[in-house]
């Protein structure tokens, strides 16, 4: 482990080094604690993307009548 990785802490909502929270309860490792401090905006900004990646859109498979691609066995 690096004296240079910090993890964000969803318990407490603030950057934390090695000896922290247990790794159930942060994101990371991040390689600056500036970058930790943003680990929630990185989620969201994940989130949205994903959101609206039409590959991955489940409501394209509501509108078309509930099908997408699977066969019924």
């Amino acid at each position: 482990m690096s004296d240079t990785e910090y993890w964000f802490c969803l318990t407490h909502h603030a950057v934390e080094g090695e000896h922290g929270c247990k790794n159930a309860d942060r994101l990371g490792p991040y390689g600056s604690e500036a970058e930790a401090s943003r680990a929630l905006d990185k989620v969201a900004e994940r989130n949205e993307a994903w959101d609206n990646d039409p590959d991955w859109n489940d409501d394209a498979a509501a509108r078309d009548g509930g099908t997408d691609g699977a066969t019924d066995r």
